[in-house]
């Protein structure tokens, strides 16, 4: 599924970055300082929500659109309405949201390592908007995520890839590429996939900001049910493993 034409208007401000953003540095702040900034206030600055308790944790490493860029506050953003779905679930995990606006898959593999600090039992890997923005070699990116998928995985964490779309303007074959990329590495490593994060928000401009890429409110209780499908039959088997 290829995005929206609109989109490729978009990859002209990089607009998983943020309107009018400029790249991200290759890592993010400390911890601590990303949390400060996530807790101050309006949503979409980006940085790793402050860990709340003892409870296991569910990590999603993103980009703005994890980071809930243009919401008024980060209680709107998906993964805090993930984090809902799975409490009224009965499960009790904590939903860490560490959405960094701007990042591509080599800043979130720079960051992998204090991103996994931790109880973590399972990683949502939402990264991929950006390097298709950017036009970043689909090889690059394909070998920044196998790295984080291996990463979690030698921790013993459930990896949950989610796939983004390319902006038809690099041409047909680069966006094929990228699109196989996902379904590729999800195969090769044996992991959860959600085929497209934004699957029933992206060009429908009611669930979208006026950017025409970042969900409004509604949009990401929608990517949050999206994510929500997927995750579940993960808990699930931690729960049959006597993980609680």
């Amino acid at each position: 599924m290829a995005w929206p034409a609109a989109v490729a208007l978009l990859a002209l401000v990089v607009a998983c970055g943020g309107r009018g953003a400029t790249p991200a540095p290759a890592a993010a702040p400390p911890p601590s300082s990303q949390a400060a900034r996530a807790a101050g206030g309006a949503a979409g600055a980006g940085g790793l929500t402050p860990a709340t308790d003892a409870r296991l944790r569910i990590v999603i490493l993103g980009d703005s659109l994890t980071a809930g860029l243009g919401l008024p506050s980060l209680d709107l953003a998906y993964p805090a309405r993930l984090q809902q779905l799975v409490s009224a679930a009965g499960y009790h995990y904590e939903v860490v949201n560490a959405g960094v606006s701007g990042d591509t898959t080599a800043g979130g593999l720079s960051r992998l390592d204090w991103v996994l600090e931790g109880h973590v039992r399972i990683l949502v890997v939402a990264l991929g908007g950006n390097d298709g923005l950017r036009g970043i070699p689909v090889s690059d990116m394909e070998h920044n995520l196998a790295a984080i998928i291996q990463t979690a995985q030698q921790r013993g964490i459930q990896v949950l890839l989610a796939g983004m779309e390319a902006p038809p303007n690099y041409g047909p074959v680069y966006t094929r590429q990228f699109h196989q990329a996902f379904r590729d590495l999800a195969r090769r490593y044996h992991v959860a996939f959600l085929p497209f994060l934004l699957q029933g928000v992206a060009g429908i401009a009611r669930l979208n900001q006026a950017d025409g890429i970042h969900p409004t409110a509604q949009g990401a209780q929608m990517v949050a049910d999206n994510v929500w499908q997927v995750l579940k039959p993960l808990l699930a088997r931690e729960q049959r493993a006597g993980v609680r």
